[in-house]
């Protein structure tokens, strides 16, 4: 059993008065009339993703789940009639199905869907369904669903393919949950205890070993945000299921509530409602997926967070639960929170103890207002096998946009036309490519030589994560108002004899009109090498602060390999040790970045779709600074938003930068990084090359000594008033 009778009841009696309740059946009632209106469709399958056959059973698993409820809600005997002709036709199709035609692999091949995942979720959602009906049914009818439907499917799942199964991997998630489901149903111990415990029942694989080494100790799922999304529902709805028929597991306490903390991480993981493209991630997958309507509601149900009344609002939809239930009636009764976002530093790994992810916010006037500013930076694991090249990376949100980007993946999900909407080629060959991100490149070669079982073996090392606050003095602040926010870490064989430390910090000043990134990034390597860091941003170029060669004739490709291979070199200007700057404009906001560097650098002026004949890649531009023939280095750099453009009424404003100059000493094993701005005050940033608290630190920069104790000081320093001369009196004759 899923639901009972009194959850059914409870749901038919309150429904219609709780409007977001009633307005989803709706939605459900027309989706599941469409379906039967065209009558029981069931192909036998041959196309990939996105393919006819392949969304006509994604269709019908969905006609499955929402019938069953429907006749719940309802009474209407027409919805268990369909759902039972389609389950039926399913009893006499899926016996006789073999590996999948259009499989990619003999071991990942499904039987009604081209990978065996796809079949685990048409599982996971049918079983909801039959739940709902089975009771209903001809006592033969049953049987014959139970044997050549839901416990064929689940024995494919689980005892036909062991290996994967047991896997640690959001692919056994999805099947250990439509397995355990199927059990409880069916009233099947056996496959219960193989769903919670894997195929031998000893605990080394299954969904409980799952729960426990997927998730940081913080609700950080190592693979990121984007298959944190996907991910998600199998396990909150698996776990819903396991705690209404086996309470004493308790299993939204297990790790400390982990799963819990798993929605309010994914959530904080998002700006504007969009999550954080890292990994293998679509950029336009965001808070409104079907997987966090699902699990916001049951994170409610357990906590009643009133936080999360406010992203179900956000959502505009619920689910057709008892859960769901409850959040409709909590937003109907006004009891919505705001979701406040702030900065955080989730930590990655099983124990807490392979790096993390730091976000750093600041802005936006209120707590849940997420279109203030947001630093990414990316200090965690390398996320298996969906897990991009890219240590220290970093990305910037500002003004409801992503300046400072991040590509994703390659992949046209579900069109059939690219690939049948798999990951494409330039998946690898770019977007998970070192250069395609904003880090350190050694040599043109990327992270691991791009090998993510390397990359398994080595995670960032945490440095520095603080927040320092402004004397807010409100009970509800959340350090999103603070000054200085900072996160530091450093990387250790990605390259070997190489290592590199980065720290990012968010600073606001009264001088400027937004909160201003510092970036400040020191490599130390074993001999001379070719460093490159790209800069990857949206937005029209306004203005380039340094003289460059431009290649409007001859457009060359950057290089031959490692993602280069996919870069158009437009601008490249000589090495010089001369801080430069360039100037952009995105949606309303100029940006300013000024750049520099301990040793004369170049900057190129680059843009991705080079070697790409079918078109595969987005246009998207980048700077790279590169250093050569040198072992140490430090990179340094302060991202600047500024002023308005407003196209309505052609007006600009502030469309100079308030920062004039940046410029950077380095003492004994620390740093300083000086801002001055137009006014003529200077804000200076000195940072320690090791987070020890109790070591003092002396640097002089620009005829200023900076002297502090500890990981890290801001000095904040007046302009001189000028003097005016004595007055003088002059005697006419």
């Amino acid at each position: 059993m899923l639901v009972g009778e009194p959850d059914w009841r409870r749901m038919r009696a309150e429904g219609a008065s709780a409007p977001m309740f009633a307005a989803e059946q709706a939605r459900v009632e027309r989706v599941v009339r469409a379906a039967m209106a065209q009558g029981v469709v069931v192909p036998v399958p041959k196309d990939p993703g996105g393919g006819y056959t392949h969304e006509q059973h994604k269709r019908n698993y969905l006609a499955l789940q929402g019938a069953g409820a429907l006749y719940r809600l309802t009474g209407d005997r027409a919805y268990a009639e369909f759902a039972r002709e389609m389950l039926l036709e399913y009893a006499r199709l899926y016996p006789v199905l073999g590996p999948h035609p259009a499989r990619r692999s003999e071991q990942a091949s499904g039987r009604l869907f081209w990978q065996q995942l796809n079949d685990s979720v048409w599982l996971a959602h049918a079983i909801q369904g039959y739940d709902a009906i089975r009771d209903a049914l001809p006592p033969a009818d049953r049987e014959r669903i139970d044997e050549d439907v839901f416990r064929r499917m689940a024995r494919f799942l689980s005892e036909g393919t062991p290996d994967r199964f047991n896997a640690i991997h959001n692919h056994a998630t999805w099947a250990t949950a439509g397995v355990g489901m199927t059990g409880y149903v069916l009233r099947d111990r056996d496959l219960v205890d193989k769903a919670l415990l894997g195929t031998a029942k000893d605990g080394q694989g299954g969904f409980l070993a799952q729960v426990d080494r997927l998730f940081s100790p913080d609700g950080y799922y190592a693979e990121g945000p984007y298959y944190q999304r996907y991910a998600l529902a199998p396990f909150v709805i698996f776990a819903s299921a396991i705690q209404r028929n086996e309470p004493r597991r308790r299993i939204f306490r297990r790790k400390d509530g982990v799963l819990l903390k798993a929605v309010d991480t994914l959530v904080q993981t998002s700006y504007a409602g969009y999550f954080f493209p890292i990994n293998d991630a679509m950029p336009d997958k965001g808070l409104d997926t079907e997987e966090l309507v699902a699990g916001v509601a049951i994170a409610y149900a357990q906590t009643q967070d009133a936080r999360l009344l406010s992203v179900a609002q956000r959502q505009g939809r619920t689910v057709l639960t008892p859960e769901g239930l409850q959040v409709a009636r909590g937003i109907a009764e006004g009891r919505a929170q705001p979701f406040a976002f702030r900065p955080l530093m989730l930590r990655d790994g099983a124990d807490g103890d392979r790096g993390g992810l730091a976000i750093l916010r600041m802005g936006g006037g209120r707590p849940d207002d997420e279109h203030g500013q947001a630093l990414v930076m990316k200090n965690t694991s390398q996320g298996m096998g969906h897990g991009h090249f890219d240590k220290l990376n970093w990305l910037f949100y500002d003004n409801g946009r992503a300046v400072v980007t991040d590509y994703g993946a390659a992949r046209f999900l579900n069109i059939e036309a690219k690939a049948g909407g798999t990951y494409l080629p330039e998946n690898t060959s770019w977007a998970k490519q070192t250069v395609a991100h904003n880090t350190l490149v050694v040599d043109e070669r990327s992270h691991f030589d791009g090998d993510w079982k390397r990359g398994e073996a080595h995670a960032p090392e945490p440095l520095l994560f603080e927040v320092e606050g402004s004397g807010a003095s409100s009970a509800q602040w959340t350090g999103a108002d603070a000054e200085t926010q900072i996160a530091s870490a450093r990387m250790r064989g990605a390259y070997e004899g190489v290592a590199f430390t980065r720290t990012l910090v968010l600073v606001g000043h009264p001088d400027l009109p937004f909160p201003a990134a510092i970036d400040l990034l020191h490599v130390e390597g074993a001999g001379p090498a070719r460093y490159d860091l790209p800069l990857h941003f949206d937005g029209h170029l306004m203005s380039v602060g340094f003289e460059a060669q431009r290649h409007s004739a001859v457009r060359p490709v950057l290089g031959a390999r490692a993602g280069y291979q996919h870069l158009w070199l437009d601008a490249e200007s000589d090495a010089s040790a001369a801080a430069r700057s360039l100037t952009w404009l995105l949606d309303g906001r100029f940006y300013t970045y000024r750049f520099g560097a301990s040793a004369p650098s170049r900057a190129l002026l680059v843009e991705s779709g080079a070697n790409d004949p079918d078109f595969n890649l987005r246009r998207e531009q980048a700077l790279i600074r590169r250093i050569d023939g040198v072992g140490d280095a430090t990179f340094f750099g302060v991202l600047e938003p500024h002023g308005r453009y407003d196209g309505t009424v052609e007006t600009v404003h502030g469309a100079a930068s308030r920062i004039t100059r940046i410029a950077h000493v380095r003492g004994d094993a620390a740093s300083v990084i000086v801002l001055t701005l137009s006014t003529g005050n200077t804000l200076a940033l000195a940072v320690a090359d090791e987070p020890m608290q109790d070591r003092a630190h002396r640097v002089t920069a620009g005829g200023r000594t900076y002297e502090w104790k500890g990981a890290w000081a801001r000095f904040d320093q007046q302009a001189e008033p000028a003097r005016s001369a004595a007055p003088t009196t002059e005697e006419t004759p």
